[in-house]
């Protein structure tokens, strides 16, 4: 006799995958996948710098899928499993691998266990961030996106390689790069989502002058610019956290004092 009985969520759904999934936001999503394991299948051959650009590729898929779910009414929990699996091979498994091969293998075990550092935060970064989903802001990320550290990886070496920096540069830095990316996956710390409805709505002409002669600085140093861009993005959040942490205690002392006033008026 069967002891699992199915719940209403469970036979719901079964109904919804026998009623079919989804094509055109899971094509993105295999196009992100197919990107990072053919990252993995470059750096295996040894061409990290194509390797590089294919995680960059696939961090563009993965922006896509979302935004076309979205905009199309297709958003489904099927989408949603297999785009944190498709994430994990390619800003966890492919980079870790990506950067372990290129700079980390020197360094012998503590190469290597840097490497999986980072991929079993990128793991646990997306299985919180699906726990969180329904229940944190949409505008701000509880930690730092993986897609943004599998990009970080991939534009350090496209930066080495523009720079023509002797490999004697990057040993070091990089280990450390990678241990302070898999840290920030997984703390607290919160980082702008990109989400905010209010980007698309109308703004002041500034605006769109800013824009453009920022879209020509990146068009005549991409590479150099990409890097400036993802390190400031990620500095933003401890940098965000440092600020703010003056004001939450405050905020803190005065919830505290308060409850200290309410508890002493119920005793009288």
């Amino acid at each position: 006799m069967n002891s699992e009985i199915p719940t209403d969520d469970t036979t719901r759904r079964r109904e919804s995958m026998k009623k079919g999934i989804y094509i055109l936001p899971n094509l993105f999503t295999t196009g992100s996948l197919f990107a990072g394991f053919y990252g993995i299948v470059a750096g295996v051959n040894g061409n990290y710098r194509t390797a590089a650009i294919w995680i960059l590729v696939s961090a563009l898929f993965d922006g896509l899928d979302g935004k076309v779910a979205r905009a199309t009414g297709t958003m489904s929990k099927f989408g949603v499993e297999y785009d944190s699996l498709a994430d994990l091979v390619a800003f966890g498994v492919a980079p870790g691998l990506l950067m372990y091969l290129w700079a980390l293998r020197p360094f012998g075990r503590l190469g290597w266990l840097a490497a999986f550092l980072f991929v079993v935060c990128a793991a646990l970064r997306l299985a919180r961030f699906n726990v969180q989903v329904e229940t944190v802001e949409s505008k701000r990320f509880i930690g730092l996106p993986s897609p943004a550290a599998a990009s970080m990886v991939s534009i350090t070496i496209l930066f080495f390689y523009h720079m023509g920096w002797d490999s004697s540069y990057r040993k070091l830095a990089i280990l450390i790069l990678i241990y302070c990316l898999a840290f920030l996956m997984v703390s607290n710390v919160k980082y702008y989502s990109f989400k905010d409805p209010g980007i698309i709505k109308r703004q002041p002409f500034g605006f769109l002058v800013l824009a453009v002669a920022l879209l020509i600085i990146i068009a005549a140093e991409p590479t150099v610019m990409m890097f400036a861009l993802l390190g400031c993005y990620i500095f933003s959040g401890p940098v965000t956290a440092l600020i703010s942490c003056p004001r939450r205690r405050r905020l803190g002392k005065a919830i505290r004092k308060r409850k200290r006033r309410e508890s002493v008026g119920q005793q009288e």
